[in-house]
């Protein structure tokens, strides 16, 4: 028995098994896909025969061979064009001619277990010694005539579909060529082999065949599609069997849960515990829980039969974190409506009353410039003012509070927000230097000090204009707030004062409160950075 041929072909025998197994699982359960699987198994039988006839030690055994090879090739080509005229929508066209191939078939294969009677199809037929007759050859032009009209049709399929060639219109082109080739070189006796080659290079065109059509028109696209759309979805489908062990878990569920194949569900239920810290009822998984920054719901499915005794089961973790997401910005927005309401009617009542306060002493204060008053009546009456006013600039700063937030996102905003909500006084800002985050820590600071010194200077010093300055440097931050009101002759650190200095200390920082009377006050803050 020769080596070589014996390699080949079991390579050969091997390529089709292979693929024929994988278009069982998965292929189309169509009509183009059942003809194109007989269509191998026919092939295959073929490549059986070459074996057996490398195996066969007596004249018996060799006849027994052929006739089992026979058996593929007089069944390849007619299937070969009904299935060719199948894939390329030809059959209506080619209704009757195909209705008529199966008998081409049964007459040559009659021809050859016959063949003992009339010797017509092997004219010589002993032990490692055939002479073909005329029958053979006949069969042999019919057979490539099928072929070649088969691989025709899908070729033209291809080109037309196209326009143009195409690599599956090669790979066809290729598939008729290279077997017709080999086989006119073996029967001119140019190529001598102990088994035919003929079968060999007809598994070859059968793989050419399936590599350029297979992709299209014989695998499952349903089945494809639908494991394509289940790994790309964002919710995690883990399947047990009745066993209740992993069969199947698709890419989100491997990205979420580290378990091996086969792991049983109190595994399951473990992990979940692990990464989530739910514990599940084995019972009833619908829940729902957290694995860090995202949020699932859990349910499980039966799959029965149609005696309703289940036979797997489906959990769900459908990754519902985007409806946490709109629940809390419903809940921010319907806070930020209330806030706005709040502060409207805060404005719309306390407001009108501080600034009602404010006018009328100031026509009191007007009435009483011309009289013979105490001094300290007048002074009352200035501190009416002057707290009413400095309540007009605090109202509008917790307004600004309530309404939004946003100028807490630097020292320079948070600065200007208070500056703008006075209106009785002039406040002139300057920025000096550049801002990053790194000063993010004492927005708060900055913005509570900046209202409290600018509150004491319009409750106490009667000023008109107050300048402030915000300067960044390298290392820290420096506040300087002057006004140019009546000034005092000595300190005397208040409740407000106080509050400063706490403040700022509690940063590191520091804080010079300085006074000359009738040159105004001064607050010089200083915040190291962190």
């Amino acid at each position: 028995m020769a080596l070589v041929p014996t390699i080949l072909s079991l390579i050969g025998l091997g390529g089709l098994i292979a693929t024929a197994v994988w278009l069982l699982v998965r292929g189309n359960n169509n009509r183009i896909t059942r003809l194109f699987l007989i269509c191998q198994s026919s092939v295959i039988i073929w490549l059986i025969s070459q074996l057996m006839k490398l195996f066969s030690a007596n004249t018996e055994q060799f006849w027994v061979s052929y006739v089992i090879g026979n058996i593929g090739i007089c069944s390849f080509a007619p299937l070969w064009l009904m299935f060719a005229a199948e894939y390329s929508d030809y059959r209506q066209h080619l209704r009757k001619p195909c209705s008529f191939l199966p008998s081409v078939s049964v007459i040559f294969f009659l021809c050859v277990i016959t063949n003992p009677l009339h010797h017509n199809y092997y004219k010589t037929f002993e032990f490692r010694n055939v002479v073909c007759g005329r029958i053979y050859y006949l069969s042999q032009i019919v057979y490539y005539v099928l072929i070649f009209a088969g691989i025709c049709l899908m070729f033209i399929k291809h080109s037309r579909s196209r326009r143009r060639m195409t690599s599956q219109s090669l790979l066809l082109a290729a598939a008729i060529v290279v077997p017709l080739c080999i086989n006119t070189l073996s029967v001119a006796g140019i190529i001598k082999t102990e088994i035919e080659l003929a079968p060999l290079f007809f598994s070859f065109s059968v793989i050419l065949v399936l590599i350029a059509i297979g992709r299209y028109g014989l695998l499952d696209v349903n089945r494809i599609a639908i494991n394509d759309t289940v790994d790309s979805i964002d919710s995690a489908i883990i399947v047990f069997d009745a066993d209740d062990r992993i069969t199947y878990m698709n890419k989100r569920a491997q990205q979420l849960i580290t378990l091996d194949k086969e792991a049983p569900l109190d595994e399951f239920i473990a992990a979940i515990k692990e990464i989530s810290g739910t514990e599940l009822d084995r019972n009833d998984l619908s829940c729902e829980l957290s694995i860090g920054e995202e949020h699932f719901n859990i349910r499980q499915n039966f799959c029965m039969n149609k005696k309703g005794v289940s036979i797997a089961s489906i959990i769900i973790m459908s990754n519902v974190s985007e409806y946490y997401e709109l629940l809390s910005a419903e809940k921010r927005l319907s806070l930020e409506q209330e806030r706005n309401r709040i502060a409207q009617e805060i404005h719309d009542s306390a407001g009108h009353t501080f600034t009602m306060i404010s006018s009328l002493s100031r026509i009191i204060n007007a009435d009483l410039s011309g009289r013979d008053v105490p001094a300290e009546t007048t002074g009352y009456v200035r501190e009416i003012d002057g707290l009413s006013r400095s309540g007009i600039t605090q109202l509008r700063c917790s307004i600004n509070n309530l309404r939004d937030d946003e100028f807490m996102s630097s020292v320079t905003r948070a600065v200007n927000t208070v500056a703008e909500a006075v209106r009785e006084v002039k406040i002139d800002v300057c920025t000096q230097g550049e801002e990053d985050e790194s000063f993010a820590f004492c927005i708060r600071t900055v913005y509570e000090n900046t209202r409290e010194t600018i509150t004491n200077a319009m409750r106490y010093s009667g000023a008109d204009r107050i300048d402030i300055i915000v300067k960044f440097r390298s290392d820290m931050l420096e506040l300087y707030i002057f006004d140019n009101g009546r000034g005092c002759p000595s300190i005397s650190e208040n409740n407000g004062l106080r509050g400063i200095r706490s403040r700022t200390e509690a940063l590191g920082g520091t804080v010079k409160f300085s006074s000359v009377e009738g040159e105004g006050f001064s607050t010089i803050i200083r915040i190291p950075k962190q």
